[in-house]
């Protein structure tokens, strides 16, 4: 079970670092467009769409890593005073009644729309914008599948916790 959270917290780490690379890139290119739009009077149509498809990448592949962090809403005012051990079987409670369900909705109702629009080859109804709007739809159905898997992680953390062989104890 330690293996599986390593390898899934590792999977993890490496979307959140690809998307900590946008940022800085979605920062300059915001300012590029600001300069060309106004400055030059040259709108760019792509640039704008380029910049809205990293902000939503940085949220879709954040997120898991936002719940590996424990900086997800949850209510502290219980959790806060609680053990290690009941931490851990709220976290699970939480993990098989809450989140892997809507996680799994979310895939299972993204397919049709994702794959729609693959098979359209949909691009941005924009003059000049993106071609690949079927790429970034393709982000719906990744942010499920990993926040499913670091929810998996997070119940078998929680598992290890319950059954005294911690791995990480939930914060």
């Amino acid at each position: 079970m330690q293996s599986a959270v390593q390898l899934i917290d590792r999977l993890t780490d490496l979307c959140a670092a690809g998307a900590r690379w946008l940022i800085p890139v979605m920062a300059l290119l915001t300012v590029i467009v600001a300069v060309l739009r106004y400055a030059l009077s040259a709108p760019t149509i792509a640039l704008q769409e380029s910049v809205v498809y990293m902000h939503a990448a940085v949220f879709m592949l954040g997120i898991a890593a936002t719940l590996k962090a424990g900086a997800h809403v949850r209510v502290d005012i219980l959790y806060g005073r609680m053990g290690p051990r009941a931490k851990a079987a709220v976290d699970l409670a939480g993990t098989v009644v809450f989140l892997l369900p809507v996680a799994g909705f979310i895939f299972y109702t993204s397919l049709s729309y994702v794959s729609f629009s693959w098979s359209l080859w949909e691009r941005s109804p924009e003059p000049g914008g993106l071609p690949f709007v079927y790429a970034l739809k393709t982000l719906i159905p990744a942010l499920a599948t990993l926040v499913t898997l670091q929810g998996l992680a997070e119940a078998l953390r929680s598992l290890l916790v319950l059954t005294g062989r911690n791995v990480r104890a939930p914060e």
